[in-house]
């Protein structure tokens, strides 16, 4: 534990160097330092020089995104390394599924490359949801539930990975198994199960896809706002704006 607080102390120092030689001041929001520290601590004065101010603009050393910013351009310049994804949704266009399924299947992590780790397919449901079918949306949420839970008419078994990770007597929460219970036997069951059969658990580091092979396939079934994702007023606008300017201060 004493090892892993000196790498984060380390970390947190060399990125406040970094923010030292910007114009603005930039300051981590409490949840990206939860787990770190106490949330609930006084958290220690920023170093800042005479003059400088705090950072209210995307952080400039990020990608700078254009101005009216697609779901294109979220995967090449803030979404972390996707390829995840992009296989995912190769394997379903092989095996044949319609255009929702795909879709669903490339964005179905969208919360853990984009935004945040927990409860990634909830969030990643409303990121998505102004822009997409609801059963896509519906997909990607019950995933999240799905995966967890064996399903022999399509060949889909419990994933050893999970096993490593998460160890073998790891149960979901009551609120997975709730939703699950409930996914049975809804008409969209299906269109989520294809989801978890097309994650990809093994990652092949020999397999590389580009975004730009599922360009049509987005722009036939992701409304793209003329304004830009972040831009225009959806539910989840604010939501791309915090993607695209992470460390803005308010």
């Amino acid at each position: 534990m004493a090892d892993l607080r000196a790498m984060a102390e380390a970390a947190d120092a060399h990125e406040e160097a970094e923010a030292r030689a910007l114009d603005a001041l930039v300051v981590k929001s409490v949840l990206y330092r939860s787990g770190e520290v106490d949330p609930t601590a006084k958290p220690p004065a920023p170093p800042r020089r005479d003059g400088q101010t705090m950072l209210m603009q995307a952080d400039p050393r990020l990608p700078p995104m254009p101005p009216q910013p697609t779901l294109i351009d979220f995967f090449r310049h803030r979404f972390g390394p996707a390829a995840h994804l992009l296989q995912s949704a190769r394997l379903a266009v092989k095996a044949g599924h319609p255009d929702k399924i795909v879709l669903a299947c490339l964005l179905h992590d969208i919360g853990v490359v984009g935004f945040i780790r927990s409860d990634h397919g909830y969030w990643g449901a409303q990121l998505v949801e102004p822009y997409v079918d609801a059963e896509v949306a519906w997909a990607i949420r019950m995933h999240q539930a799905l995966r967890f839970y064996p399903d022999e008419s399509v060949g889909y078994v419990y994933p050893e990975m999970y096993v490593r990770l998460f160890g073998a007597d790891f149960r979901p929460d009551p609120y997975i198994d709730r939703d699950y219970q409930a996914a049975r036997n809804h008409r969209w069951y299906m269109s989520a199960r294809l989801v978890t059969l097309n994650d990809y658990y093994a990652f092949d580091p020999d397999v590389y896809v580009e975004i730009d092979e599922f360009t049509d396939i987005i722009g036939r079934n992701f409304r793209q706002p003329e304004e830009g994702l972040g831009w225009d007023d959806s539910p989840s606008s604010h939501m791309w704006r915090t993607i695209i300017a992470p460390t803005k201060f308010l």
